[in-house]
């Protein structure tokens, strides 16, 4: 027998669980929540927090079986996919950052040279490590995270837990976005790459009016040397292409938050 002050626990602990998975969701899918070096007992704690508001302000019905059953597991996917919808729609826009710069180290001769990134785990090219940097810091500036959950928990008046899945329209809109950052990282790293692409034709042109040159001995630490001098000088204009990637991503987050 079930002591009368317990009574309610386990409801309110399958509340809980429910106000969990769209917050913690959409912070797997989004940067610096879903870094590797966040621990995984700090999500919890936010997705708790900020799925519990949410779930306070809406009106919804808890399947008649659970969320064990076949209209929970339905439930908890329609949660799923919403709140990776979220999260990965900022990701797309963050990524335009690491675009760039794989394409900017590849043509500085960078592209062997790789180092941890943080938020994923991966190696990844020292360059798309410094713009990726860049835009952490910029998305933190422009309070990118907390706009995120404010959207996060906007969603919930447009699409409340049980309301089925996001439309279809938002996938297609998610995939013509993610082709629109891929265009945009390109649009990143166009002033730097076409400079070195030039530098590496003049190494082409004296290598050829001087066939006793050692290329590889001057092209390389030229190459290298002008990619430097072009990062310094074009950073403030990278900085503002992916401060308005990260902006183009949370118009997107905030487009999918009201269904």
């Amino acid at each position: 027998m079930i002591a009368p002050g317990f009574a309610g626990v386990e409801a309110q602990l399958w509340l809980w669980l429910l106000a969990m998975i769209r917050p913690g969701a959409a912070f797997v899918a989004a940067p610096i929540f879903g870094a590797a070096a966040v621990p995984l007992q700090l999500r919890i704690i936010l997705s708790l927090a900020i799925g519990m508001s949410a779930v306070s302000s809406v009106q919804f019905t808890m399947p008649e079986g659970g969320l064990a059953s076949v209209a929970g597991i339905a439930l908890i996917a329609g949660e799923v996919v919403a709140g990776l919808s979220l999260g990965f729609a900022l990701q797309i826009g963050y990524a335009a950052a690491f675009i760039a710069g794989e394409t900017i180290a590849n043509a500085m001769g960078l592209g062997f040279s790789s180092m941890v990134d943080p938020l994923t785990g991966n190696p990844t090219a020292v360059v798309g490590q410094f713009l990726s940097i860049i835009a952490t810091f910029l998305l933190l500036a422009m309070d990118g995270h907390l706009l995120l959950i404010r959207y996060i928990v906007a969603s919930y008046d447009a699409l409340p837990p049980g309301g089925g899945l996001m439309p279809a329209g938002a996938f297609q809109a998610i995939a013509s976005f993610g082709g629109a950052m891929f265009a945009a990282g390109a649009t990143i790293a166009l002033p730097v790459t076409f400079t070195l692409i030039l530098v590496q034709l003049v190494m082409a042109m004296l290598a050829r009016t001087a066939p006793s040159l050692n290329l590889f001995a001057v092209g390389m630490p030229a190459t290298l040397l002008a990619g430097l001098v072009l990062l310094a000088i074009g950073a403030p204009v990278m900085g503002e292409a992916i401060t308005d990637a990260l902006r183009q991503s949370l118009d997107m987050v905030q487009t999918l938050a009201g269904g």
